[in-house]
């Protein structure tokens, strides 16, 4: 049985980018990222975190629409260690799911729903994603309970904002570089060694915590030229209830 889908959707794909380890740093200090949480929502909203689900559209901005054009999308994380992203597209509907150490992705051509491929990825490929889930339900905080650190990389000016960055490194090959306002303690920008920039834009609330209702990712090419890929999102839920067996490797009788 052959896959109708040739590449992964843009946005699957930057999930999976291969980030290269960083010099290191001093530590860093906490106070900057006590605020960036706050800025998030208060603790006891943040610690009660156990699940979030975000629905909208993505769009490739300013690429070939043979490159993915417009999706909907539904990204799920759940405590620990569990993501869901399922990218539906005119074409085809692709899932990519991490289960604690399992991860695999599922793809089904939309004019064929019988015909459909899944995929077991690699150890490399579940790191990131196991990495990525942690960074988006700890609120920047824990890293060293993984065996992580967190840097300080200093001060620096992002879009005329005055920022300090720091590193998020949860092993060789995997870190996360913020640079957070210094006086909100608001994301101004994320950064990957690969040149890859990510940017939240807007504000959409769920209870007390407030989420970016816009995230706009810039990847570099390899001819030189970027592409640049939005995701709006519609809604945001915390805690919603989710069967933890959607998470699990699929058999052929689903």
């Amino acid at each position: 049985m052959t896959s109708p889908l040739r590449r992964p959707l843009p946005f699957l794909r930057a999930l999976g980018l291969g980030l290269s380890l960083v010099a290191a740093a001093p530590a860093a200090d906490t106070a900057l990222l006590d605020k960036a949480r706050a800025y998030v929502g208060p603790e006891s909203a943040l610690a009660s975190v156990v699940a979030l689900r975000f629905v909208g559209q993505l769009e490739v901005v300013d690429a070939d629409q043979a490159e993915g054009g417009v999706a909907q999308i539904e990204i799920i994380f759940q405590k620990p260690d569990r993501q869901r992203i399922t990218a539906t597209s005119a074409a085809r509907t692709e899932i990519t799911a991490l289960d604690g150490y399992d991860a695999w992705q599922r793809v089904t051509a939309d004019d064929a729903p019988g015909r459909w491929k899944v995929t077991l990825l690699g150890p490399d490929q579940i790191k990131r994603l196991r990495a990525n889930t942690f960074e988006n339900l700890s609120f920047f905080r824990g890293l060293e309970q993984r065996g992580g650190q967190v840097e300080d990389r200093g001060a620096l000016t992002v879009d005329d904002v005055a920022c300090h960055k720091f590193a998020f490194v949860h092993g060789p090959g995997i870190v996360f570089t913020r640079c957070f306002d210094v006086a909100t303690g608001r994301l101004v920008l994320t950064e990957t060694e690969s040149g890859t920039q990510i940017r939240e834009q807007g504000e959409i609330r769920a209870g007390e915590l407030r989420f970016p209702e816009r995230i706009i990712t810039s990847n570099p090419l390899p001819d030189g030229e970027k592409r640049t890929i939005r995701v709006t999102f519609t809604t945001v839920e915390v805690n919603p209830v989710i069967d933890s067996a959607s998470f699990a490797i699929p058999t052929l009788g689903e």
